[in-house]
């Protein structure tokens, strides 16, 4: 924008600006375009259930998909600040890695991480010795935080009814941001709104956890009895658990971002910003939701 864009046309009034009315309803500007944002979420919400209502392996496509996107928007988004991540080992072994959870035993998994670190560290040699460290920990990194986790996924799938598990832990974590946007919209006006972690994420509230906590909870309570067979405090125990990792998942993802100074890994869905930004919460509940089903659920 010109400068000359901001003086408004007329005379400029002289004195101090008028107070804000304190009776003026209050508006909560949520920053994301409501409508598109929806749609966008419904029709990423009917593409997971479509694939674990069908044929369930089929999943694994759209997750891998997913992962690989996710991938190139990280790396996009380290490039801002010098950082390269080895992405041809990373990607391949981050493949192995999902392959191997839903196909193999967990050993095998360990097996691909490990030696998709050995290809990272082979790999960067032939770019030369600057920049070696910091680009092979991003490598690292960026395969713990995708695939490593992502394989969590791939290990619920494998179960018999792999497609009702991985269901729950989409629903748990959707259940914690919608919980939370619904809570932050209608206590904030009255509340005032309590900033949970105003440094890493300005709109987070106290208001808007307790808006998540209680549909996680309830959410939980109804679902490992109804779909699994377990027991209503186990759903409890899961939906608390769920949101704790879908709370730091996202608050981990908004330190990433602080630090590369962006706002959104990408601008692929309307809305929402990237796909790491929509998948952020997903990835830290993961091991969490996985091993709580896998020690609750026989």
């Amino acid at each position: 924008m010109r400068t000359t864009d901001m003086i408004p046309d007329g005379p400029v009034p002289e004195g101090p600006a008028p107070e804000p009315d304190p009776a003026a309803p209050r508006h909560i500007r949520t920053g994301r375009n409501l409508p598109v944002a929806i749609g966008v979420g419904v029709v990423l919400g009917g593409l997971a259930l479509l694939t674990l209502l069908t044929v369930k392996a089929t999943f694994l496509i759209y997750m891998g998909a997913a992962l690989a996107i996710g991938l190139h928007e990280l790396s996009a988004a380290m490039k801002t600040k010098d950082i390269n991540v080895p992405l041809v080992p990373v990607a391949l072994g981050g493949a192995a890695m999902v392959t191997a959870a839903y196909w193999a035993a967990g050993g095998a998994v360990m097996a691909a991480f490990a030696l998709t670190l050995l290809g990272i560290f082979i790999y960067r040699m032939f770019r030369g010795t600057d920049g070696y460290v910091k680009d092979v920990t991003a490598g690292v990194f960026a395969t713990a935080y995708l695939p490593l986790l992502g394989s969590c996924v791939a290990a619920m799938l494998a179960e018999h009814d792999g497609g009702k598990r991985v269901l729950i832990f989409i629903i748990l974590t959707i259940c914690s941001d919608i919980g939370g946007y619904f809570a932050g919209i209608t206590l904030t006006p009255f509340t005032g709104g309590h900033k949970m972690a105003p440094v890493i994420s300005p709109k987070k509230t106290w208001e808007g956890l307790a808006g998540s906590a209680f549909l996680c909870v309830v959410a939980g309570g109804i679902m490992l009895p109804t779909m699994l067979h377990g027991h209503w405090w186990q759903g409890v125990i899961t939906g608390i658990a769920a949101l704790a990792a879908a709370v730091f998942g996202d608050l981990a993802e908004s330190m990433i971002k602080r630090d590369l100074a962006i706002k959104d890994m990408g601008t692929l869905l309307p809305g929402h910003g990237g796909i790491l930004d929509r998948i952020d919460s997903l990835l830290a509940c993961a091991p969490v939701v996985w091993l709580l089903l896998a020690t609750f659920v026989r």
